[in-house]
């Protein structure tokens, strides 16, 4: 299946200790920090007026700007760090880490059964690049980025690697300091040497290599020649020829190259070599999950333009596909909601009269599909919580359901495509953590190849998890996830963290984090909502929680926090609420809505003023999920989902803490700026609202151990003092 420009999803959650009674005064009374200098701007959209406080915020090279947010980041900071019982959990989290002799991830297995992936021993801070020659191959190490850049004075990661189809040759993406501006380096693999050209500019590269591996498609992005000029605007992609100079690379799919197909200067051109099809797949992307694509016999790759054809456009509904030599297996919600998987002709696809593979459960989302040599496997999820396995023979076409080694809330597939017979499974759950299998069909039987060392967490043996349905505002069951010690009492005093996303049809599905487990080992209840706008339900969860329908996205993590207080599970002042990139939405509009309900919000490179979206460089992207100010009804629904917007005077707001990633390229750090501005302006509770900017991240990806723990750290240190718990509470 195709692998799509990716929309960060960031998760951060969360544990029995005596609470201090609701309602008991704060031990700290925060610093009146002073408001940065600004002219309100006044604006009508569509006959409505719209006050923007902080407009000058969003100069972020201007000097008092970047002074106001120095003075804001090191108060937070100072703050976080003044926060009794903040170290005692980086502590326990370095403990995690030391209990795994290793930890393995971003693994790739070439056709040839070489397997690359990256690794960490508790004394790295970022993971190194490794290969074997099979699972149980001798271990070698091939490139080390922190210590390839050390003299650079930034902190650089391995963000991708892409290998030939023997795994003679690898394509490295590294980038710096969380920006996700990838450099791409090219290593020949027996001798560990570089090859002499360095490819920059690179934030959507995803490298596909020609079939003798003499050269890959990349993308590219324009150089900056100007003021004002989108660094995301017109990205090309090219075809690089090993051991030339980039800037000759031929333009293979753009824009400019192809007028004809109409792709617009936000749109993300890049294109699949697909060697075991014979077919090159032209994907234009952005963050609508329907596919635009065109594809072209690979022989034409030597020829002076390309002939695309069309194979998708937006209505046909296709959001993933398959390809064999012959047929196209489609995964689509059309008429289907909750997914369906369809087959037609590779070489003449009649899309409309495809046939049916894999039909639509009534009750469960089919959630992902994988073709092997002998069978097509897929995997359903119930709310996007319970995960099953499905085999589909190839031959005779019966169907039966997989046992799994334990029963799972994730499911992963990977396979090296319909020529081998090869399938591996990721299997994980809110309280067992990641394993990875092959399945052998033949035996019917799973054998563990998990790369990473085992560990054993005694701390989270007795965890108990609720999945519930849960009443919205109109009625709608939503699910909720609930993980919590067993003992817990119901007695409306226990601090809950509850976290949400809801954008993007982008499903929260159970995964295992000891570090975030730590709120329940301090008694409090972990709480993960299934909102619209998230995919956990179908497609139409999806398109029921964006635009026009976005309100329906906090409303239900409001409906699930009131069954919370209601039920007893927790009570007034004790629920903390936390969201990330797209979830700044959920939470910023739950504070708006009801500043009553939450003892603290904290939004992490949230996305809190969608209205001005448009304006940053990564903003015109993300029109097909949010709108456009462009169009009446979007700009109305952008304006009724801007949390920025929605703050109003002399209101008691929760305690907030406000984070950004200066070097952010997803969502803009004057984003969260001004939504702390104006919540420091308007609120009337004396409660603290921090705002942390760091110089050295971005969005989130990239991050070095250290710092990994340190955010998390923030956040259950913050919502653990404004939740009442005593270890937590500032003197």
């Amino acid at each position: 299946m195709t692998v799509k420009h990716s929309i960060a999803l960031l998760s951060a959650l969360f544990l029995l200790a005596p609470i201090i009674p609701a309602g008991a005064e704060q031990n700290i009374q925060p610093t009146r920090l002073s408001l940065p200098t600004s002219s309100p701007v006044v604006e009508k959209y569509f006959g409505i007026k719209v006050t923007d406080n902080f407009r000058s915020l969003e100069n972020l090279e201007n000097a008092d700007v970047q002074k106001w947010i120095k003075e804001q980041s090191d108060y937070a900071k100072s703050t976080l760090q003044r926060i009794p019982g903040r170290s005692a959990l980086i502590e326990k989290m370095q403990d995690f880490d030391k209990r795994k002799a290793s930890k393995a991830y971003n693994l790739s297995i070439t056709d040839n059964n070489r397997y690359f992936y990256l690794k960490q021993t508790p004394k790295d801070e970022t993971g190194k690049l490794y290969f074997r020659d099979t699972f149980k191959g001798k271990e070698t190490l091939l490139f080390d980025a922190r210590a390839f850049f050390a003299s650079s004075g930034k902190e650089y990661v391995i963000n991708g690697v892409s290998a030939t189809e023997n795994g003679s040759k690898i394509v490295l993406s590294v980038s710096a300091n969380g920006s996700e501006d990838s450099v791409l380096l090219i290593m020949d693999v027996a001798s560990k040497k570089l090859y002499p050209e360095k490819i920059d500019r690179c934030r959507f590269a995803s490298p596909s290599w020609v079939k003798d591996g003499s050269g890959f498609l990349y993308n590219r992005l324009q150089p900056l020649e100007h003021p004002g000029q989108n660094p995301q605007y017109d990205s090309k992609t090219f075809l690089h020829r090993i051991g030339s100079d980039p800037s000759s690379d031929r333009e293979i799919f753009s824009k400019a190259t192809n007028p004809e197909l109409h792709i617009r200067s936000e749109d993300i051109p890049s294109v699949d070599y697909d060697r075991k099809s014979g077919y090159l797949f032209a994907v234009v992307s952005n963050v609508d999950p329907r596919l635009t694509m065109y594809y072209a016999p690979v022989a034409m790759l030597t020829e002076k333009k390309i002939s695309w054809k069309k194979l998708f456009a937006p209505e046909d509904d296709i959001h993933d596909y398959a390809a064999t030599k012959d047929e196209l297996y489609l995964y689509t919600p059309k008429n289907a909601s909750r997914f369906k998987v369809v087959k037609t002709s590779i070489r003449n696809p009649d899309i409309g009269n495809a046939k049916t593979v894999v039909p639509e459960d009534p009750k469960a989302m089919l959630t992902s599909f994988a073709l092997t040599k002998d069978a097509l496997y897929y995997t359903q999820s119930l709310n996007g919580v319970e995960a099953k396995l499905f085999r589909k023979a190839s031959g005779d076409g019966k169907e039966r359901e997989l046992k799994l080694p334990f029963k799972a809330g994730t499911i992963g597939l990977s396979s090296k495509g319909f020529l081998f017979s090869d399938l591996w499974v990721i299997i994980a759950g809110w309280s067992n953590d990641y394993r990875r299998y092959r399945f052998d069909a033949a035996k019917n039987a799973f054998s563990k190849e998990t790369l990473s060392s085992p560990a054993e967490y005694p701390e989270y043996r007795d965890l108990v998890v609720e999945e519930l349905m849960i009443p919205s505002h109109d009625g709608v069951l939503v699910p909720l996830s609930l993980v919590y010690k067993k003992g817990l009492v119901k007695n409306s005093q226990n601090p809950t963290l509850l976290y949400g996303y809801g954008a993007y049809g982008k499903s929260i599905t159970p995964f295992f984090s000891p570090g975030m487990l730590l709120w329940t080992d301090k008694g409090g209840v972990m709480a993960i909502a299934h909102v619209r706008g998230g995919g956990e339900c179908g497609d139409a969860w999806h398109t029921e929680g964006m635009k026009a329908t976005k309100p329906n996205t906090w409303k239900d993590l409001i409906s699930c926090a009131e069954y919370l207080e209601k039920k007893g599970y927790t009570g007034p002042g004790r629920i903390a609420i936390n969201g990330a990139s797209a979830g700044g939405i959920l939470v910023g509009m739950a504070l708006a809505e009801r500043p009553d309900l939450f003892a603290a919000v904290i939004p992490q490179v949230g996305a809190l003023n969608p209205l001005r979206g448009e304006e940053s460089p990564n903003g015109p992207v993300n029109v097909p999920e949010f709108g456009t100010v462009k169009n009446e009804n979007e700009c109305k629904a952008l304006i009724a989902m801007d949390p920025y917007l929605n703050i109003r005077d002399h209101v008691a707001y929760p305690a907030t803490l406000v984070t950004t990633g200066l070097n952010d390229p997803r969502v803009i750090a004057w984003q969260p700026a001004k939504f702390a501005a104006r919540l420091q302006q308007a609120t009337s509770s004396g409660k603290p609202v921090l705002f942390f900017a760091d110089d050295k991240a971005g969005h989130g990806m990239g991050n070095s151990k250290t710092k990994e723990f340190e955010t998390l750290a923030d956040v259950l240190s913050f919502g653990l003092w404004q939740t009442g718990h005593p270890e937590f509470q500032v003197k």
